[in-house]
C-alpha cells in the first residue's frame, strides 16, 4: 500500500464513523527526513484521490506540487520538524472531541485499557486562528511533551508512528469524550482506575511500546 493509498482510507474511514466531516480536517503521512505528503486545500476528507494530495519540502517550507497545501500545513510542519518518531499527523473536529475543545471539562486517561495508552500524553493549546504561523509554533512547542493536543474552541491534532496508530488514537479520543459526556447527560458515574494501576498497565502490560515525553 503506497502512503497516499493509507490517508485515502484514513480520510473515508473518519468521514464514515463521524470522525470527520466535509473538507473539515487535513491528515498526512511523512514520506521521509525532508518531506511529508499532506491533504491540499479545500479536500473532501471522504473521496480523497492521489491527485489531492500534495508534497511538502519540510526543511524549506516549500510546496513541491501544483495544488496549493492544506491550510493547516505549518501545523503539521511544526509536528514532524520537533517529533522525527512522528510519520503521521492528523486534524481534525469530530463532535463530542471539539465539544470538549469548547468547554472546560476534563478528559479522564484512567478508564479502559485503549483510554490508557493513547490518551496518556494530553496537551491544550489556546486559540489561535486556523493556518497561522502562531498556531503552527503554539503546535510544535506542545508536541514535545503530547501526543494529543486538543485546541481550544478549534478541534484537535494527533500524531503517531503510522496513520493507522493515529486514527486509532483519534478514535480512542472521540470515544472517551462520547462517554464521559454521556455519563455525565444520564447521571452514570463513572469508575475510575488510581493512577498507580493505569502506570502498571502502561509498563508491565506489553499491550504497546509505550512512546515516553
Amino acid at each position: 500500500m503506497t502512503i497516499s493509498d493509507g490517508l485515502i482510507n484514513c480520510g473515508k474511514y473518519m468521514l464514515e464513523n463521524k470522525l470527520a466531516w466535509g473538507t473539515s480536517g487535513n491528515i498526512s503521512s511523512r514520506v521521509d527526513d525532508k518531506t511529508m505528503l499532506i491533504t491540499a486545500s479545500g479536500t473532501f476528507m471522504g473521496d480523497l484521490k492521489d491527485e489531492d494530495f500534495v508534497l511538502f519540502d519540510l526543511q524549506y517550507e516549500k510546496n513541491l506540487s501544483e495544488r496549493k497545501a492544506s491550510k493547516e500545513t505549518p501545523m503539521h510542519t511544526g509536528i514532524y520538524k520537533t517529533r522525527p518518531d512522528v510519520q503521521a499527523v492528523i486534524h481534525s473536529s469530530p463532535f463530542y472531541t471539539t465539544l470538549f475543545a469548547c468547554s472546560n471539562e476534563h478528559i479522564l486517561a484512567n478508564l479502559f485499557i485503549e483510554n490508557f495508552y493513547y490518551l496518556e500524553n494530553i496537551g491544550y493549546v489556546d486559540y489561535y486562528h486556523p493556518g497561522t504561523r502562531d498556531l503552527g509554533e503554539a503546535i510544535a512547542e506542545e508536541a514535545n511533551k503530547s501526543d494529543v493536543i486538543m485546541m481550544r474552541n478549534h478541534g484537535v491534532v494527533v500524531m503517531d508512528t503510522s496513520i493507522s496508530e493515529a486514527l486509532m488514537r483519534l478514535e480512542t479520543l472521540e470515544m472517551t469524550c462520547r462517554m464521559i459526556l454521556t455519563a455525565k447527560s444520564s447521571g452514570v458515574e463513572l469508575h475510575s482506575l488510581p493512577d498507580y494501576k493505569v502506570t502498571e498497565f502502561l509498563e508491565e502490560s506489553l499491550y504497546k511500546p509505550r512512546i515516553k515525553r
